[in-house]
């Protein structure tokens, strides 16, 4: 039997002090076992952590920029030694098969850090127009709110960046993957970052998260999840008008163009299907529409389900998060949610008798305006839809509320131009890599405000102009 994980403490103001909420026991989704147990924040933790945070800004967005990057790039240093401990902890309470656990939960959360670091090293906090003196200075205390789905690398995005600005941070994990927090918290210590800049206080989003959105002593919500929540939090936040940073669901669309060659093609149902299936399918970034030439759709069918059956649950293929979350997924299968015509093309594989884990699906001639073709899944389902013409794929792309990722197929001239005309964050042509240092963020409701690097930096700083 494996030891649970236990975390008593929380962390603020620079200790580690006993919770005053209830325990919370978190669940391995891949084998329906309790993993590990942590002490939520009550009101007064919370509390005091916002008011540690308050007194810990002045003396940290007065450090030099140079001793500031010093720690995040000492940070930078302790997660990369205790990478396999970080990677074990997010295979047990996120489900993550160990070398995804890895890859993509702990090494692109380091990659982040790095390029931070080197943003803040360059980053212009003073600047002259004619007579001004343009200051960027820190917002002050941020809260973050963070996501089950990938639990290191999105606290990294939002809290390295806020500390790189000077603002402090006050940080609500999300309570189905808690764990990797607390040994973030550790890192933070040995990087010898100041008391009160970090504080780390679990608990539920009624309790913990309602309170940090609407309390006076904090200046900026950062926020990830689903676009109802987000919603929500934008109202409350509303009240004192408190920045916000949302980012929220997505619906992207990868759009072959009629110019792809065969090779490209192929290339681009591979990469497609690998996106969509991602962490489970649990990633808001996911390539969940796939818009091909009408002509090509049936060739496209046959390379979609070949791709599809080598994602085997349990090995490649990891699990849902919950019970509920396959319920959802599963309901996306269910006879019209994707129009009357839609076909499934892959066959269901075998599943583990334990965790919640769902066979991956390719579903062809998705209906434009179909539940499977506007709604998030957070799941390993991928809809396929047919375009008469070039401009007709991008109007499908565009038929979302969402605009948070995507990517195009096709002569380089002509992908780039149609990247250029994709309501969307962000847009990868024919397989371009995921850059550390590039902005992260959404168009329409798929979010509010820009993350990482210099742009993550940027999100959390005031402008004031000085004339003289």
């Amino acid at each position: 039997m494996i030891e649970l994980i236990h975390e008593p403490d929380l962390y603020i103001d620079g200790r580690w002090t006993p919770g005053g909420g209830t325990d919370l026991e978190v669940e391995n989704p891949a084998t329906e076992e309790v993993t590990g147990r942590i002490t939520q924040a009550s009101t007064e933790d919370v509390e005091t952590a916002i008011a540690a945070a308050r007194a810990a800004f002045g003396p940290w967005a007065a450090t030099p920029v140079a001793e500031r990057a010093a720690v995040l790039r000492r940070l930078g240093e302790v997660l990369t030694e205790r990478a396999d401990l970080f990677a074990h902890i997010i295979n047990r309470e996120q489900g993550s098969p160990p070398r995804v656990a890895r890859a993509l939960h702990v090494d692109t959360p380091i990659a982040v850090v790095d390029a931070t670091v080197e943003a803040l090293e360059r980053f212009e906090f003073r600047s002259e127009l004619r007579n001004s003196l343009i200051l960027l200075e820190p917002v002050g205390v941020v809260a973050a709110i963070t996501p089950w789905n990938l639990p290191l690398h999105q606290v990294v995005v939002k809290v390295v960046p806020a500390l790189a600005a000077g603002a402090t941070v006050v940080l609500k994990p999300a309570g189905l993957t808690p764990l990797a927090a607390f040994e973030l918290a550790r890192a933070f210590e040995a990087a010898g970052l100041p008391a009160g800049a970090f504080n780390l206080v679990p608990g539920s989003g009624r309790v913990v998260g309602d309170l940090l959105t609407r309390h006076p002593g904090v200046d900026q919500v950062s926020f990830t999840g689903s676009t109802p929540v987000g919603r929500s939090i934008a109202a409350a936040a509303a009240e004192s008008l408190k920045r916000v940073t949302l980012e929220l669901g997505g619906k992207s669309a990868s759009v072959v163009l009629a110019g792809a060659s065969d090779e490209l093609l192929a290339k681009a149902v591979k990469i497609t299907v690998a996106n969509c299936f991602l962490n489970g399918g649990q990633t808001c970034t996911a390539l969940s529409r796939l818009i091909v030439p009408a002509g090509k759709l049936e060739q496209v069918e046959e390379l979609a389900a070949a791709a599809a059956e080598k994602y085997v649950p349990g090995s490649r293929l990891g699990p849902l998060i919950s019970a509920d979350q396959r319920k959802e997924v599963e309901s996306f299968l269910e006879p019209g949610a994707g129009g009357a015509d839609a076909v499934t093309v892959t066959s269901p594989l075998g599943l583990p008798e334990r965790g919640y884990y769902v066979s991956p699906a390719v579903v062809s001639r998705v209906a434009p305006d179909s539940r499977l073709a506007q709604e998030e899944v957070f799941g390993p389902v991928l809809a396929v839809l047919a375009a008469g013409s070039d401009d007709d794929a991008v109007a499908l792309a565009n038929n979302s509320i969402y605009g948070l990722g995507g990517a195009v197929w096709g002569p380089d001239e002509a992908a780039l131009e149609v990247a250029g005309r994709l309501q969307t964050g962000q847009v990868d042509v024919n397989g371009g890599a995921f850059n550390p240092a590039a902005p992260f963020g959404g168009y329409k409701q798929s979010g509010i405000g820009r993350e990482i690097g210099e742009y993550g930096i940027a999100d959390v700083l005031e402008i004031k102009a000085v004339q003289r």
